[in-house]
């Protein structure tokens, strides 16, 4: 029985098809999707694993295929047939690329600015004052203003996008090598960081030393901080649990070192939380108080 060659690769074209898609969702690779956010990079990230599996068995399979049908017959020992080259063939692998990367590109800036990449008041504080101008400072978009230096825009949707729903503001400082963070709220000083589940959290960072990197692997967020400047960054978290804090930029020998916890509570657990902390702040020594400050002195000096 012989089958015709177009009924061949249709059947191969939807077997392909139903693979990628199958493992398109189903790689298995990205953790655990902890933000509001986290979702729309995963479903990019879905995307590309779709496409590059698609690619993959198509182009291993038709080298394959090759290498079986095409293979050199016991005792030819002839020249194989002169190809000079298929121009709408070629045509057709690149164009295909093309349209690919473009599609990427333009999904994964609407997913940036979903997140917030492109606002401006993303990371400036609501009620701080006007920015003078803008301008670009090595590809990144930086705001700034005359009474308080330059501060590098971050990543999070507008704290004024929600007027109902009041942020949780937590200082964040980077030195090497750990984070601290400090609640102006109630004056809480610690090492881990924990906020409540279904509250937008405003991070207002900087570094007293080197460049960092606030990297939330579960958030699909990271965030450079960096010394002299404010950088802000916007989430809300959707899922109780502990999820670790990560520098991902190299900022010296114990640069591995440097991670801590974050902390999704229900409301409750967190407003007891801050209440420990707080009578802890009282009752012992303020060391962590005093690593803030002289990084803060040591920062305003340099």
């Amino acid at each position: 029985m012989n089958v015709p060659s177009n009924i061949i690769t249709l059947i191969a074209g939807v077997i392909l098809t139903l693979i990628s898609l199958w493992y398109g969702q189903n790689h298995g690779l990205m953790p655990v999707a902890a933000s509001e956010t986290a979702q729309q990079v995963d479903d990019l990230f879905n995307l590309m694993m779709t496409i590059a599996t698609g690619l993959f068995l198509l182009i291993e399979g038709v080298l394959i295929y090759c290498v079986i049908k095409f293979r050199r017959k016991e005792g030819d020992t002839s020249d194989g047939p002169s190809v000079e080259g298929n121009v709408p063939l070629e045509i057709v692998w690149t164009a295909i690329p093309t349209v690919i990367v473009f599609i990427l590109a333009i999904y994964s800036f609407e997913v940036y600015n979903a997140m917030g990449g492109l606002d401006p008041m993303a990371s400036m504080d609501h009620g701080g004052p006007q920015l003078a101008h803008e301008h670009h400072d090595h590809g990144q978009l930086v705001a700034f203003d005359p009474d308080n230096d330059y501060i590098a825009l971050g990543l999070g949707s507008s704290p004024a996008s929600d007027p109902n729903v009041e942020p949780l503001v937590v200082e964040v400082l980077g030195l090497q090598y750990a984070w601290i963070f400090t609640y102006p709220e109630s004056g809480v000083i610690s090492g881990e960081i924990h906020i409540p589940v279904d509250r937008p959290v405003q991070l207002k960072m900087t570094a007293s030393d080197v460049i960092h990197a606030f990297w939330l692997p579960e958030f699909r967020l990271k965030q450079d901080v960096i010394p002299g400047r404010e950088v802000q960054l916007t989430f809300t978290s959707n899922r109780l649990g502990n999820y670790p804090v990560v520098c991902a930029e190299l900022c010296g020998a114990f640069h591995g070192g440097m991670k801590t916890t974050l902390t999704v509570d229900s409301p409750e657990d967190f407003d007891q939380w801050i209440q420990d902390n707080t009578f802890a702040l009282v009752d012992t020594p303020g060391d962590v108080a005093n690593l803030k400050v002289k990084s803060q002195k040591s920062k305003v000096k340099s």
